[in-house]
């Protein structure tokens, strides 16, 4: 019996607490969430869900504008906002749970929930994500400053001597570290409630060359001039900027030279003007014409000093300041460039200089080579296609006017040797490249415009022969005729008929006489 009273008054002490917890569940609206929930600092009390979702959105766009300091290496800085960082709220599904909150879960939980929150608020957290690229992306555009190149030790030339400038540690930022470093930070609750600042990760580059390789530079390892004496003032000038830009540099060992990174962009902010070019079979002006005789004279000079040459092309005609297949040409257009590569154990310094109209390079370096052993370079021309006339009409101008509008180009085949001597006797012959050259025609403009259209039609038909001495003579027989008075031109026209009569008489005559003799 005392059994039986026991699990009675268990039963009645539950189906008390159920009344009891259901009282107070319909004493809250199921459709607010109930008092003492929080998001973070957000109190949620009696919201809609509707309401707590704007609540909290607004809380994480709140976020979104503290500020975050990205700190470099050296003590530079820049500040941008959480939401710069791309930042999303993680967790909206938060506001669901605090909707449920009190009415989830069985009986025993409902009921502990509710009984808790009297004496505690419910705090959930709002959790940010942010994607790793995104952070990396706002790295790079934004502390990119904080980028320090490293400056290699150096040579300055200096009254005819060199000085060594020491060099200079660079950092650049590690953006992609950077930015795992920013997303440990900030997916931490600490930076909510306080100033934030993250140290950026900067990798060090270490500049090249020691003061005693740079001290042994010396030596004359190759040098080489050549003149640009017919050459006009604007392509004068892109000759001698050219060779400024070059001049003073230092290569160390390993260490490739592009001649086009150095002496490009050609604009007038670099100084550079318009001059003549070579572009598809043809000379016309364009910004920095002339800057291939530069590469080109320093290509010879590192060929005498025997580097290891990465990129030469020659030009598409050519050009007369060195012998076939010892040019290098360079064009932005065409993507060509002059590359060579230090090859030896020590830094090279490269001088340039203009004077009297001629461009001079000097390579400077630690000679590795015999004093016995002497290197030279020859040119062998393969085939050689002589430059064609092309004679056009021009109805523009008159009879009489004849004038070359483009310079026709000798076509070559060509190979340029390296020829190895020491003491005085041939020891070696290795073929360096081969160059193909473009012929292209000499244009002579010929004016046919005439009142007469006799005259035209004759010097039309001079040019239809292809021959200038043929035109030239037609031209100045018609000139010579239309200075001739009436009378003079009657006679002239008179005796041309006669003439013309006679030969005439005389192949009737042969004709006849032929016919007799057949049988």
């Amino acid at each position: 019996m005392k059994k039986v009273l026991t699990k009675l008054v268990a039963v009645c002490f539950c189906a008390g607490l159920w009344l009891g917890m259901g009282l107070v569940a319909e004493a809250a609206s199921s459709e607010t969430i109930r008092s003492g929930v929080f998001a973070e600092d957000v109190d949620l009390s009696g919201m809609t869900q509707e309401e707590a979702q704007q609540a909290v959105q607004a809380y994480v766009d709140a976020l979104g504008q503290r500020p975050i300091t990205l700190e470099s290496q050296d003590g530079k800085s820049v500040t941008v906002t959480v939401a710069d960082l791309g930042m999303t709220w993680g967790n909206p599904d938060l506001v669901e749970e605090a909707m449920n909150f009190g009415t989830a879960g069985n009986m025993v939980q409902r009921y502990k929930a509710l009984k808790d929150l009297e004496h505690e608020n419910k705090v959930f957290e709002v959790e940010v994500n942010f994607d790793l690229n995104t952070l990396a992306n706002v790295v790079n555009e934004k502390c990119s400053d904080f980028n320090q190149e490293a400056v290699d030790a150096h040579l300055k030339r200096e009254n005819g001597s060199f000085v060594v400038e020491e060099g200079q540690t660079g950092y650049v930022v590690d953006a992609a570290a950077s930015a795992q470093e920013i997303y440990n930070t900030l997916t931490q609750a600490d930076w909510l409630h306080s100033d934030v600042s993250v140290d950026l990760v900067m990798t060090v580059d270490e500049p090249q060359g020691k003061s005693e390789d740079l001290l042994k530079v010396k030596d004359v390892l190759g040098t080489f001039t050549t003149s640009f004496s017919s050459s006009g003032k604007s392509r004068s000038a892109n000759v001698t900027n050219g060779c400024e830009l070059i001049n003073g540099t230092t290569i160390h060992p390993g260490e490739e030279f592009s001649t086009y990174e150095k002496v490009s962009p050609f604009s007038e902010e670099n100084g550079y003007y318009m001059a003549g070019s070579y572009l598809n079979g043809k000379v016309v002006d364009s910004i920095g014409g002339g800057i291939c005789q530069v590469s080109t004279t320093l290509y010879n000079a590192v060929l005498r000093a025997e580097l290891e040459v990465t990129e030469r092309h020659n030009h598409s005609m050519i050009v007369n300041y060195v012998d076939p297949s010892a040019d290098a040409a360079i064009a932005e257009s065409s993507g060509k460039d002059f590359c060579f590569v230090n090859n030896t154990e020590y830094p090279i310094y490269i001088e340039g200089s203009v004077a009297d109209k001629k461009i001079t390079f000097t390579i400077y370096g630690v000679e590795y080579r015999d004093s016995n052993r002497k290197v030279t370079y020859e040119s062998e021309v393969l085939e050689k296609i002589d430059s064609t006339k092309n004679i056009t009409a021009d109805g523009g101008q008159p009879v009489g006017y004849i004038q070359t509008t483009e310079n026709g180009h000798t076509g070559y085949k060509a190979k340029l040797w390296k020829v190895v001597t020491v003491d005085g006797k041939e020891v070696s012959r290795e073929q360096v490249n081969s160059s193909n050259y473009k012929m292209t025609s000499t244009t002579v403009s010929v004016g046919v415009a005439s009142a007469d259209p006799n005259v035209t039609a004759q010097v039309q038909a001079a040019i239809a022969t292809g021959d200038l001495n043929t035109v030239k003579t037609t031209v100045a027989n018609l000139q010579a005729i239309s200075q001739m008075t009436q009378e003079q031109q009657q006679a002239l026209q008179a005796a041309q008929a006669a003439a013309a009569a006679a030969a005439q008489a005389q192949a009737e005559a042969q004709a006849a006489a032929g016919q007799a003799l057949a049988p």
